[in-house]
């Protein structure tokens, strides 16, 4: 997709041009969010406020054909920022529970639609692998890609890969009775 015209045309203030880069980024800007933090009501605050901070950056951008790069980096740093909110306010209004036992309310999936089941799994892996799980399974992103987006080498994006994919399979075996 060229996103050159759209963006120096949004740079000079055209809100038309924004508007379509908008529409051609926000299934990629919803998919990772959603699958960083599920599908709740943070997830849509994270989804405009990342098109916000985009609109506010559109000047730094030097590469308009890697502004889905550029975008998807805000999805995931704003993403990471939610979760790190969630964990405190949870820590806050339940003090008195063990985290453990946050652990296994959160273990259990009320849902027998494997999408659904997936998608929790996601939610259940620490934030580094699930951002890799994320971007190269749901996202489509290549390894080269990911490695940019979240500034890590390459063979990390490759090792996290691995061990989310098998985290997502153990606990994906018991709920959906089949060993892969």
């Amino acid at each position: 997709m060229n996103f050159t015209k759209w963006i120096e045309s949004a740079k000079n203030g055209d809100h038309v041009a924004f508007r379509q880069l908008v529409r051609a980024l926000e299934t990629k800007v919803a998919t990772t969010v959603v699958g960083m933090l599920g599908n709740c009501p943070e997830a849509d605050d994270v989804g405009q406020e990342v098109f916000l901070r985009f609109y506010r950056a559109l000047g730094k951008i030097r590469d308009p054909e890697k502004c889905e790069h550029f975008i998807v980096k805000i999805a995931i740093n704003l993403s990471l920022t939610e979760l790190k909110k969630r964990k405190r306010r949870f820590k806050f209004f339940q003090s008195n529970v063990q985290e453990e036992d946050f652990r296994q309310e959160t273990d259990e999936i009320e849902t027998q639609e494997k999408t659904e089941m997936v998608q929790k799994a996601i939610q259940k892996l620490e934030t580094k692998f699930r951002a890799v799980v994320v971007l190269r399974m749901l996202d489509g992103y290549s390894v080269k890609e990911t490695a940019e987006i979240l500034r890590i080498p390459e063979g990390t994006v490759l090792s996290r890969l691995s061990r989310g994919q098998n985290k997502l399979r153990i606990i994906l075996e018991p709920l959906m009775g089949v060993k892969w």
